[in-house]
């Protein structure tokens, strides 16, 4: 039977952002399918895409939940990573691993270049927080990246990142844990390094390169666009194993404990503070309380936790939630039902 790929998409897409759309305001009102406060209860107007409500089901929860295994940590201050490779022109520092997705932060001093390189079946996500960078991205016209710039590199395109100016570049890279880079054999006429469990070939592949569209763009200046230029915060990636959403909102009060939020059943959500401050419940931690840009919080499988926007009331603030499914499943209380 063939299936438009298209309509998938697209509906996905559209469910995607419906609930990212939703997930502030459930997150921070914990009331999954509730009308809030002047929502219309008729049919929603022609177009819109709403979610469906919540439907009850006997729902699997980690137990016990899963633990932080090194190099994962509730909260990641970026001014603890700068301070670990103080005095260092060139870096990385794993932050992220798990299953699913790896991601790194990584520094390049004033006229690095990275080697040419792809990945197989997965894009990759990569933030610009400091400095010049200009990506070299095959399809896609040069371009310098600076503070704020997300970028989306589609799957099995070559690319490379060169810092310009007289600055290190700083960048935080995310990968689908699955995988490993390829090298093109035209810049990398040698064997390249193994790497664990893998011995590099010379070898033809298939398939051909992945390609942008309207949902997946090269990049997004998001200081620019968005902060800047009253653009449209939403999902930047949205992909088979890859979901980069971008959430913004002003600052409330912190929701009580009693606010649980929702968890995952099968993956760990991770979040890169953009924009103003973040404030995160994690089953089993200690309220994480005002997490500045740079930082990244994130909470494990199974775990309950709920985000909100922190910081002097109705300040601004973004937070770039990064999971590897477009339509993860969320799992609510029943006492989070009906609630205003």
């Amino acid at each position: 039977m063939m299936i438009d790929r298209t309509y998938l998409l697209a509906g996905a897409t559209a469910l995607a952002m419906g609930m990212a759309c939703a997930a502030p305001l459930l997150a921070q009102a914990g009331a999954p399918g509730a009308p809030g406060p002047g929502a219309s209860s008729g049919p929603p107007p022609a177009g819109r895409f709403v979610p469906p409500p919540p439907v009850e089901m006997w729902t699997p929860k980690k137990t016990p939940y899963a633990a932080y295994d090194a190099p994962n940590r509730p909260w990641w201050k970026l001014a603890d990573v700068v301070a670990m490779h103080k005095g260092k022109a060139n870096w990385s520092q794993p932050i992220i691993r798990n299953k699913d997705i790896v991601a790194d932060w990584h520094q390049q001093a004033a006229g690095g270049r990275t080697p040419e390189l792809a990945y197989p079946d997965n894009r990759t996500a990569i933030i610009v927080w400091s400095g010049q960078l200009r990506v070299n991205m095959a399809g896609v016209e040069p371009f310098v990246a600076t503070k704020g710039f997300e970028i989306d590199v589609p799957l099995r395109v070559p690319f490379t990142l060169e810092t310009v100016g007289n600055e290190p570049a700083l960048w935080f890279e995310v990968h689908a844990a699955s995988d490993v880079p390829l090298h093109p054999v035209a810049t990398t006429p040698n064997r390249p390094k193994d790497v664990a469990g893998f011995q590099y070939e010379r070898r033809l592949i298939s398939g051909g390169p992945g390609t942008h569209d309207a949902q997946n763009r090269p990049f997004l200046d998001y200081y620019k666009d968005v902060v800047g230029g009253g653009a449209r915060a939403g999902a930047f990636v949205a992909a088979q194993h890859l979901f980069v959403n971008n959430i913004r909102g002003k600052a409330t009060p912190t929701p009580p404990p009693s606010n649980l939020g929702h968890f995952h059943v099968g993956y760990d959500e991770f979040w890169f503070v953009m924009e103003g401050n973040i404030d995160l419940q994690i089953e089993g931690e200690p309220l994480i309380k005002a997490a500045s840009p740079g930082d990244v919080l994130t909470a494990k499988q199974g775990r309950w936790h709920r985000a909100s926007f922190g910081g002097p009331e109705g300040q601004m603030g973004t937070r770039v939630a990064v999971n590897p499914y477009p339509s993860g499943l969320h799992g609510y209380s029943l006492e989070s039902r009906g609630r205003q």
